[in-house]
């Protein structure tokens, strides 16, 4: 998907195996983001789950027009009790810094939102932690705010 955003041609594009290296410093800055950090094995088990077609798990990158990843985005697809088929949860969503503000998010959602609906999902839907509020502005724009609260009950130490 070419988009006509910024100074060049941007694209929405699927993750290939030779991407090792333009996805990984985009995923450490979204970990970054949240404050959170995941053992080598975690990182090393969710790109190749990105990679395998036998995965419910998928992934994309936003790459500008001098080729440099700029963003990515996963989403996977699971079962509910509420419908027959599968609907799509986008996981993980991330705009390099220097990039917000040019339509890349929307972009991305876009593209997530494309396949769901090729796949027969009735719906996509995501988590934002509440004090992002510039990433709520934009979810506002394309998504409706549901309402519901999440709980966690974590099982390990």
């Amino acid at each position: 998907m070419s988009l006509g955003t910024g100074t060049g041609t941007d694209t929405i594009r699927a993750l290939t195996a030779d991407d090792h290296a333009r996805w990984l410093p985009l995923w450490q800055g979204y970990l970054t983001f949240y404050e959170a950090e995941l053992p080598d094995t975690v990182t090393q088990t969710t790109w190749q789950r990105l990679l395998d077609p036998a995965e419910p798990v998928h992934g994309a990158l936003a790459i500008d027009g001098d080729g440099r990843a700029v963003g990515l985005v996963h989403w996977l697809f699971h079962r509910s009790t509420w419908w027959v088929g599968d609907v799509c949860y986008l996981n993980d969503l991330f705009v390099d810094a220097s990039q917000r503000g040019r339509g890349l998010g929307q972009a991305l959602i876009a593209h997530v939102a494309a396949d769901a609906a090729a796949k027969g999902s009735p719906k996509v839907y995501w988590l934002t932690h509440e004090t992002n509020l510039t990433a709520q502005r934009l979810y506002n724009g394309v998504a409706e705010r549901t309402g519901f609260i999440q709980y966690r009950k974590s099982l390990q130490p």
